[in-house]
């Protein structure tokens, strides 16, 4: 059969996008592969309604039980081309299987560059973080330290000041930060080691202290996570000719989240914005709601639709 709209990626904003294009009794196929950033976080915090936090797995089983229950086909597989047919995309699929779409929405995201280190996966979300304006909140009052590297580690130590004023930066990398971050750092009180992590101590999710491979033991509370260099999940917008920034994110419109390709949308952590679950869900939304304008019949919805790369 052909789609109304494929969409690429089952976390949260290809979650929200179904939801609303099933709800517009839309014909309508994700394709997920798994595993991304919104598996990995155990807990997200600044969701409203969730205030004791609400993992990412919990948060997709909910979403896609909804989306199902609209009529959604969800595909458990990796896309690996698209085909541009105009008016219809062919999606193929890591198996070799073969969907086409008169839609499509990239809602591929953002996986975070984070290190092999013992008992870090158990903390994520829980104790350990990577976004400063989603959990910096969750540090006030406690012992943190931050493990990264080189500027982009400097520059979340800096940021956490904000919450709380005694910070021990790690820095894995090998060579000197910047003059002005290092003088920022010193300025603000900042501890910056350069040594390397072994392992974090932890119980069910609750880091008690970080030890260093020179058998340094830091005792600490909560931890954020910042080496640079994610992954972003633009391979496919990239096959397609989309415009995306000079840091590979996808760029939009503001209003409507299409791309610079007709009929072809994006929307989550994958397109320029402040990377947050709760912008994930409204852009997907918008997304859908754009796509099912552009499904209606010209006489009801002749707009044209803008070019984000001009």
């Amino acid at each position: 059969m052909t789609y109304d709209c494929i969409i690429v990626g089952g976390g949260i904003a290809g979650t929200q996008a179904a939801i609303q294009l099933g709800r517009y009794c839309r014909q309508v196929a994700v394709i997920d592969g798994g595993y991304g950033r919104s598996t990995l976080c155990q807990a997200y915090h600044n969701l409203l309604g969730w205030p004791a936090g609400a993992s990412g797995e919990t948060l997709r089983q909910l979403g896609r039980q909804q989306a199902e229950g609209y009529g959604v086909t969800w595909l458990e597989d990796w896309v690996e081309t698209i085909v541009n047919q105009e008016h219809l995309f062919e999606v193929h699929t890591r198996t070799g299987q073969l969907f086409l779409g008169q839609r499509l929405l990239l809602a591929t995201g953002v996986l975070d560059n984070l290190p092999d280190i013992r008992g870090l996966a158990a903390c994520l979300g829980i104790t350990v973080y990577v976004c400063p304006d989603c959990d910096g909140y969750e540090v006030r009052g406690k012992r943190t330290v931050v493990l990264g590297q080189g500027k982009a580690g400097a520059q979340m130590a800096l940021a956490l000041t904000y919450w709380q004023p005694k910070l021990i930066y790690i820095d894995h990398g090998s060579t000197p930060l910047p003059e002005d971050l290092s003088a920022s750092l010193r300025q603000l009180g900042v501890e910056r080691r350069q040594a390397h992590v072994q392992q974090i101590r932890e119980s069910r999710g609750q880091l008690h202290a970080v030890e260093l491979t020179d058998g340094t033991i830091l005792d600490a509370e909560r931890a954020f996570v910042a080496f640079g260099h994610n992954t972003v999940h633009s391979e496919l917008a990239a096959q397609l000719g989309v415009s995306l920034h000079h840091n590979r994110h996808i760029l939009v419109d503001e209003r409507t989240k299409a791309t610079s390709v007709p009929f072809i949308w994006a929307a989550g952590d994958v397109v320029v914005h402040s990377e947050q679950v709760s912008i994930a869900m409204g852009e997907g939304a918008q997304a859908a709601i754009w796509i099912h304008k552009s499904l209606l019949p010209i006489s009801t919805f002749p707009e044209k639709w803008p070019n984000p790369s001009t």
